[in-house]
C-alpha cells in the first residue's frame, strides 16, 4: 500500500512540475551548472532532479536543512533549490542564514507551497536570488537557471578584466618606500575615506588612485579623472557639479558632471590646491551631506562617490596663505599618502626599465633590445626629475632612435639623457643648457666624431668604416661642424697601408 502511495506521489510532483509545460519555451543556457536540491519531500526531489538532468545539469539532492549544508560543502553548488518549511532543527530560512555567510558565490532560490509575501520578502532581504510558489513551474526555473549563469558568466568575465587591469597598473618596485606605499594602498582600499595623495609631477599619484579603486569594493564601479589645473575657474564648478538647462548662456541641456558621473565609484582630482576656495566649499559639503545642487539648479542629487584628491603643493602652506581651506585638508588628510619621487627608490629604476622596455618592444613589434650595465648604472645615477613618467617617455624614445638590438651610454647620450656629458678635452657640458633636442643631438654627434677620429689616428676611412658610416657622408659632417683634421697625417697613414697591402 505504501508502495502505491509513494508512486501516486511522484506522479502527482511529474504532473505538478511539467503541468505549466505544454505551452512552455526552450530555455538554454550557455553552460551546465552544478545545483543542489534541498527539499523534504522525495517526490519533488526525484522529478526535478531528473527533469533538470534531462536540460544537462548536475545535481544533487538532500532531505534536510542539517545535511543541504553538508552537501553544500562537499558537493560545492553554484545554485541551491531551498525549500522553506523542513522538519528537523534547520528550516529553509535559517539554512539561508548560515550558508549565505559560509557560501558567498552560491545563489539561492527559495521554493515553498506555503510561501507569503513577508516569507518572500525577508528571504530576498537575507540574500535570496528568488523565490518560487509550489507547483512548480520548469517555464520559471529554466528562467531563473539560466539568469543566474549569464550573471554568474558576467561576474567571472568582470573579475578576469578586472585583474589583467591590476595586473596592468601595478605598481613597480620593491624599495622600502615603494612597499610602504603598496601597504598603504591595501588598507586604503577597504575603506570608504576621502583621501589626499602628496607626491611630485610624474612620481605616480594617478597610478595609485587606480590602484586604490581597482583594489576595493568600488571596483566594478566608474573610475572618474579631472584635472583640476586644467580646467578654467569659470567653468570648474560646472565640471564637477555639472548644471541645469539654462543655468548660463549655451547650457541648452541639464548636464552631469563629474562627481554624479562617478557615483558609486570613485573621483580623482588631479592639482586639488587648483581649485577655488567656493568649489572647495562645496566639496567639503559633499562630503558631509553626501548631496549637491548642479549649478542653476535647487534639488539636492544624492551621491555615493568617492574622492581622492592630489596634490604637488604644500597645502600647509596654502592654508596659511588663505587659499585652502583648512576643514577639506583635514577631511582628506586622514590618511597621509606619500607618493615617492623616483630619486628616492632609484634601485627600482632598472624594474622599471625592464617593465617599460617590455612594453615598447611589444609596441613596436620587436625584441627587447639589451642594455648595456654602464648605460643601466647611468639612468640609475640620474637624478629624473620628471620622475617616473619621464623614465618612461625616456625609455620609448630611446626604443626609438636606437636602430640595433643594444643600448649602450651613446645611446642615452643621443636620446638627450640629461647627464654631464665629457668631451674630448676632459671638459663637461650639460644637454640641458642647449636650447633644443636638435641642438644637444648635434653637439653629441661632434663630440662622438671627435673621439672616433682620435682614436683612429685621425684616418678618415678607418673611422668610417669602424662606425658605420660612408666616407663622403662621414666628410660631409666633419665640414659641418667645423672639425679639423690634419690632412697631411691622414695621406700618411693612408699610403702607409697601401703600402702594407701591396
Amino acid at each position: 500500500m505504501e508502495a502505491i502511495r509513494s508512486r501516486n506521489r511522484r506522479r502527482q510532483a511529474r504532473i505538478i512540475i511539467r503541468m505549466n509545460e505544454v505551452t512552455s519555451k526552450s530555455y538554454t543556457t550557455n553552460r551546465p551548472a552544478k545545483i543542489l536540491i534541498v527539499d523534504d519531500e522525495s517526490p519533488i526531489r526525484e522529478v526535478l532532479s531528473a527533469s533538470l538532468k534531462d536540460e544537462g545539469h548536475f545535481v544533487q539532492t538532500a532531505p534536510d536543512g542539517e545535511k543541504g549544508i553538508k552537501a553544500m560543502r562537499e558537493y560545492q553548488p553554484e545554485i541551491v533549490f531551498l525549500d522553506i518549511w523542513m522538519p528537523g532543527s534547520l528550516d529553509g530560512i535559517e539554512v539561508l542564514t548560515t550558508a549565505r555567510k559560509q557560501f558567498p558565490n552560491v545563489e539561492f532560490v527559495m521554493i515553498s507551497g506555503h510561501g507569503t509575501i513577508e516569507t518572500a520578502v525577508k528571504a530576498t532581504k537575507l540574500g535570496a536570488w528568488d523565490f518560487i510558489e509550489k507547483p512548480l513551474s520548469m517555464d520559471k526555473i529554466s528562467i531563473v537557471i539560466s539568469n543566474i549563469i549569464q550573471f554568474q558568466q558576467e561576474k567571472e568575465e568582470k573579475q578576469a578584466l578586472l585583474n589583467k587591469l591590476r595586473k596592468s597598473i601595478a605598481l613597480i618596485g620593491e624599495a622600502p618606500s615603494m612597499v610602504g606605499l603598496k601597504q598603504m594602498i591595501v588598507k586604503a582600499a577597504t575603506t570608504p575615506s576621502w583621501l589626499l595623495l602628496k607626491g611630485e609631477k610624474g612620481s605616480g599619484r594617478e597610478l595609485t588612485a587606480q590602484n586604490i579603486h581597482y583594489l576595493s569594493p568600488r571596483a566594478s564601479r566608474p573610475f572618474i579623472e579631472l584635472n583640476c589645473a586644467t580646467v578654467p575657474e569659470e567653468l570648474i564648478e560646472a565640471e564637477l557639479f555639472g548644471y541645469e538647462r539654462g543655468a548660463f548662456a549655451g547650457a541648452d541641456k541639464t548636464q552631469k558632471g563629474k562627481i554624479e558621473l562617478a557615483s558609486g565609484g570613485t573621483l580623482f582630482l588631479e592639482d586639488i590646491a587648483d581649485l577655488s576656495l567656493k568649489s572647495q566649499e562645496k566639496l567639503l559639503r559633499l562630503l558631509q551631506e553626501k548631496k549637491f545642487q548642479r549649478v542653476g539648479g535647487t534639488d539636492f542629487v544624492v551621491v555615493d562617490t568617492r574622492v581622492i584628491a592630489a596634490t604637488s603643493r604644500d597645502l600647509e602652506a596654502e592654508i596659511k596663505a588663505g587659499t585652502f581651506s583648512e576643514d577639506l585638508y583635514h577631511r582628506l588628510n586622514l590618511m597621509p599618502f606619500h607618493v615617492p619621487p623616483l630619486r628616492e627608490h632609484a634601485e627600482d629604476v632598472p624594474a622599471l626599465v625592464t617593465y617599460f622596455s617590455d612594453h615598447s618592444a611589444k609596441e613596436s613589434g620587436s625584441f627587447r633590445k639589451a642594455i648595456s650595465e654602464k648605460a643601466m648604472e647611468m639612468m640609475v645615477h640620474y637624478i629624473w626629475p620628471g620622475n617616473v613618467r619621464e623614465l618612461k617617455n625616456f625609455v620609448e624614445r630611446v626604443y626609438i632612435l636606437t636602430p640595433g638590438e643594444f643600448i649602450d651610454v651613446h645611446d642615452l647620450r643621443f636620446a638627450g639623457l640629461g647627464a654631464d656629458v665629457l668631451y674630448s678635452d676632459g671638459t663637461t657640458s650639460a644637454p640641458d643648457q642647449l636650447s633644443t633636442f636638435r641642438e644637444a643631438r648635434a653637439d653629441f654627434e661632434k663630440q662622438y666624431l671627435l673621439k672616433k677620429i682620435s682614436e683612429n689616428g685621425g684616418n678618415i676611412s678607418r673611422t668610417a668604416e669602424v662606425i658605420g658610416l660612408e666616407r663622403s657622408y662621414l666628410h660631409r659632417k666633419i665640414k659641418s661642424f667645423g672639425i679639423e683634421v690634419h690632412k697631411d697625417n691622414e695621406d700618411l697613414i693612408e699610403k702607409t697601408e697601401k703600402d702594407n697591402r701591396s
